[in-house]
């Protein structure tokens, strides 16, 4: 047995060391003259630190036996180590009851991760499976490491806090984003922090103006299938660590300082950073996953149990549910997101399946969930975006009634009902209207603002929009599963031919339909948000559940770049006619009914006044004249396999003549133009060609300076770009 060390004296920073260390700050502090390593064990009876020189050592070079009478207090372990540094390896054992019927799963065999821990250290030899079986699995684990944060120039550094009434989000992977050779970065970089920020001006270009990141929490790669492993990230290890397979440097504290790096490089071009966090459940898995960090700690503290004690209740479809609404879990979960957002300067995060966070000890769904509004009235996050899947795997769905005053939702709603009316299916003409303006029927109620639909079609989860028109049913046998995996309710058509084809008429049907539905997206009120490589239509060749492909069926081919340079153009140019005033978002202040009852709607169908309402219905129109006397906008939607005359309205005698600034069925250029090269439109209909959908804009009577002056700053700001 390892002796226990003897008293210390050194006072650092408040950190006193007569009682070998504080329960404060949670997981290793550095302080002048040595580390602070504090971690929560309930149950525990002995606890080890452990201090390595390297990450694949069979034994550790130093193991501090915590004494449970002077170096705990309440159900913190805690110990001052002089003379340890920023990018000490370290981990935990700990000592006390495996009775998994009573729900404690101690194992003093298993190294553990901090749960505080800001980097960690993957052996090259890690196995997940060693953690899963009895022994000791030292020299295979993954370990923590000493960071000071605090050191890091930020040189200036502040967030954009752009509202989200100017949002356009853009959903991303960060290794697929450049790992492909076609990326332009060079091979070390491919696939990292580095290489994103390198891509800084084509997302500025693109003219987003936030990225939603896939999980870069540290994860486990291997939580997948066999040869295949993880590759969205929703595999959690760490709620403090970056995931350390996205950094380019080999160094223990890489991954810590090429992130903020990447951020800082995001943020000077303007750009966002919102983060897609996992606080439902952890890689650890199932009553035979393995013992990689909480569960070996507290395993009755940080997961929801089952009646039995020894099962995990399993809301969350991954075989675990984080006990979110227990004081200590609860407290880890804010300290996380405040981490973040002080010292890595995030701007915001989507919530992954958000409605767990809402379920009791005993998994029930509750009406004010304590950590809920914990997080929205944090001071620290006070001004940071949040964002809500709000539905879990085990049925609960919230979309509409998730709660809070300032969380905004991903709104599965938009995404169904539009893909439904595009593809043609009948009695979705009234829903999709209400998906156009910002979801009343859902959120009225709440008197939120008009930006509180996160509206999509595509994301991570699901098909890419190019496979959205060019499969009938999903493709997912190179998973492992025999196609089983993945949802079969996909509400893709192929517009005539499974996959990839020769036929040019399919081809140019597709490529309508793309536009379509990015027009729909970014003309919609709401937030609108784009998947990554949509705007050049990234296939996944039928796969909609490719979460275990980190392979070119996931990664960002960027030849298509050439290929679809329509597309590109088109998502472009949406992007800027929208976050430059000419879109239905005008009156960020106000509620989305104020908005709607000021700037109200007109339907129509293809007779004025007369919108058709029947199930048989596939066209819709409406004119809105936004706030402030500026533009009056006439949209026009033909999800019909013919082509129809729409009447238009007359402007009025001061306005100046409606412009064709849309029309998908157009070849490019001409599908979307500048508002001064758009052609004038004449006369008292408007053909709109088969499954097309046309934005007409006209300054309304009344036009004042300030859209003189717009005109004046968009033909500005595109010589700049040019």
């Amino acid at each position: 047995m390892t002796p226990s060390p003897q008293p210390v004296q050194i006072t650092t920073s408040g950190i006193t060391t007569a009682d070998r260390g504080k329960s404060f700050p949670l997981g290793a502090a550095v302080c002048p003259d040595g580390v602070n390593f504090s971690v929560f064990s309930k149950h525990g009876t002995a606890v080890d630190l452990l201090l390595f020189e390297r990450v694949d050592e069979s034994k550790p070079s130093r193991v501090i036996a915590l004494d449970p009478r002077t170096n705990r207090t309440y159900h913190y372990w805690h110990s001052f180590v002089p003379g340890v540094k920023a990018g000490q390896l370290y981990a935990y054992r700990v000592r006390g009851p495996c009775a998994p019927e009573r729900g404690r799963r101690l194992d003093p065999e298993k190294v553990l991760l901090d749960p505080y821990g800001k980097c960690v250290a993957r052996p090259p030899g890690y196995s997940r499976q060693a953690a899963c079986h009895r022994g000791d699995n030292t020299a295979v684990a993954i370990k923590s490491v000493v960071a000071d944060p605090g050191t890091y120039d930020w040189e200036g550094d502040s967030p954009p806090r752009r509202p989200f009434a100017k949002t356009v989000l853009y959903e991303m992977h960060v290794g697929g984003f450049t790992r492909h050779p076609s990326s332009g970065i060079a091979a070390a970089r491919r696939g990292t922090y580095a290489g994103l920020a390198e891509k800084a001006p084509y997302l500025k270009d693109l003219g987003v103006s936030a990225v939603e990141l896939l999980p870069i929490f540290a994860f486990d790669e291997q939580d997948g299938p066999a040869g295949l492993g993880n590759y969205w990230g929703y595999a959690p290890l760490s709620f403090f660590a970056p995931h350390d397979g996205y950094s380019s440097r080999r160094d223990p504290l890489g991954a810590l300082d090429e992130f903020r790096d990447m951020v800082k490089a995001l943020h000077r071009a303007g750009i966002e950073v919102l983060l897609d966090v996992v606080y439902n459940h952890t890689t650890e898995g199932n009553g035979t996953g393995p013992t990689l960090c909480f569960r070996g700690l507290a395993n009755d503290t940080y997961y929801i149990l089952g009646e039995d004690r020894a099962s995990y209740s399993n809301y969350s479809g991954c075989g675990n549910t984080l006990n979110a609404n227990e004081s200590v879990c609860r407290r880890l979960i804010l300290d996380s997101l405040r981490y973040w957002v002080s010292e890595m300067h995030v701007d915001g995060f989507r919530f992954d399946l958000a409605s767990i966070l809402s379920r009791d000890p005993l998994g029930r769904p509750l009406e004010n969930p304590p950590i809920l509004w914990d997080i929205e009235s944090d001071p620290v996050l006070a001004n940071v975006k949040l964002i809500a899947e709000a539905w879990d795997a085990a049925g609960l769905y919230q979309v509409g009634r998730f709660v809070g005053d300032s969380w905004k939702e991903w709104n599965g709603r938009f995404r169904d009902d539009v893909r439904a009316f595009l593809k043609g299916d009948a009695g979705v003409v009234r829903p999709v209207a209400y998906r156009l303006i910002g979801s009343p029927d859902l959120y009225e109620h709440k008197e939120r603002g008009p930006e509180e639909s996160i509206n999509f079609i595509t994301c991570h989860d699901g098909l890419t929009l190019n496979d959205l028109v060019s499969y009938n049913r999903k493709h997912n046998e190179e998973n492992g599963e025999d196609n089983r995996d993945g949802t079969d309710d996909n509400l893709s058509w192929n517009c005539g031919a499974e996959g990839p084809t020769q036929d040019a008429a399919v081809e140019r049907l597709r490529n309508r339909q793309v536009k379509n539905f990015l027009a729909l997206t970014l003309l919609a009120v709401g937030t609108p948000m784009l998947l990554m490589g949509d705007e050049m239509r990234r296939t996944q060749r039928g796969n909609n559940n490719a979460y275990c492909q980190n392979n070119e069926t996931s990664w960002l081919d960027w030849k298509l770049l050439v290929r679809h340079a329509d597309i590109h153009r088109f998502a472009k140019q949406l992007i800027s006619l929208r976050l430059n005033g000419i879109g239905p978002i005008d009156g960020s202040d106000m509620t989305l009914n104020e908005l709607l009852r000021r700037q109200k709607v007109q339907w129509h169908g293809v007779r004025l006044g007369a919108p058709d309402w029947s199930d048989d219905s596939h066209s819709l129109a409406a004119t809105v004249r936004l706030l402030g006397d500026r533009e009056v906008l006439h949209i026009m939607v033909n999800a019909y396999w013919e082509a129809l005359r729409f009447e238009i309205p007359v402007v009025g005698e001061a306005g100046e003549p409606w412009r064709r600034c849309v029309d998908t069925f157009l070849d490019s250029p001409d599908d979307i133009c500048d508002w001064d090269k758009s052609p004038i439109v004449s006369g008292a209909t408007y053909p709109v060609q088969p499954r097309s959908v046309v934005l007409l804009v006209a300054r309304a009577p009344g036009v004042t300076e300030r859209s003189k002056r717009l005109e004046v700053h968009l033909r500005q700001r595109k010589k700049v770009n040019e």
